[in-house]
């Protein structure tokens, strides 16, 4: 069965937008998880724009579930994961200037330099997943890593989804046979949404989990967030 990590990075934003604790990361956290959220997903940057890197140290001590950290293997973003060793780490090639992720990884080029993270990783028992786009390379790619899972990068199918579902998709399903002959674990993520979920994990085979963070929270402000989470799952559950 498909897993639910929801991503709160959105929820950081929003208490810095003034400068206080309003609204409680760590509670909110507790929230998601008390209303069925099967994991927290966060994805620090250096500048701490939203997720702070003391918000990963707290989170460490409260998470009941599985807790995956994203972002970019920069010394100090190492460091962070293996100080509080979650239980996964996603590896995200986004520059410091982006608003959010917008590509996975080259993982032909850059091979070596994410086999020596990820080897980092699992000698602390950290299980490691990459974000790539879905194109058969990236995943042979990655494979050549020694990484447990990889994140299929979702935003293309996203924004196809509407105008031809099985085209968008279609490359998402190839990757995803392909992955799983391969003995790589499947995880996905980005822009996916109530919308979109049950068709995607009803046309790509063996998804994990999914991670989702902007479309839940803004369906939130509508609909109420204990009541989004409960219609993910349900979606979820359809689907497989």
């Amino acid at each position: 069965m498909t897993k639910l990590s929801v991503n709160i990075n959105k929820i950081a934003t929003l208490r810095n937008a003034r400068g206080g604790n309003m609204p409680n990361l760590l509670q909110m956290a507790k929230d998601i998880e008390e209303f069925g959220g099967q994991g927290i997903t966060i994805h620090p940057r250096p500048d701490e724009r939203h997720i702070r890197y003391q918000d990963a140290k707290d989170l460490t001590k409260i998470v009941t579930t599985e807790f995956n950290i994203e972002g970019n293997p920069i010394p100090k973003f190492i460091d962070l994961v293996l100080e509080t060793k979650p239980h996964q780490v996603t590896l995200v090639p986004d520059a410091i200037t982006n608003i959010t992720s917008n590509a996975g990884w080259d993982t032909v080029t850059h091979q070596h330099f994410l086999t020596d993270v990820i080897n980092e990783f699992k000698k602390n028992n950290i299980r490691t997943s990459v974000f790539v786009d879905p194109n058969p390379k990236m995943i042979e790619g990655a494979k050549a890593t020694g990484t447990d899972r990889i994140e299929l990068y979702t935003e293309t199918f996203a924004k196809g989804y509407k105008n031809n579902n099985l085209k968008a998709v279609k490359p998402y399903t190839e990757c995803a046979l392909l992955a799983s002959q391969l003995h790589l674990g499947i995880n996905a993520g980005h822009d996916l949404s109530l919308d979109n979920i049950h068709f995607f994990l009803e046309n790509v085979p063996n998804v994990l989990e999914v991670s989702i963070g902007h479309a839940l929270i803004c369906e939130s402000l509508y609909l109420g967030l204990e009541n989004v989470i409960q219609m993910y799952l349900r979606k979820i559950v359809l689907a497989n």
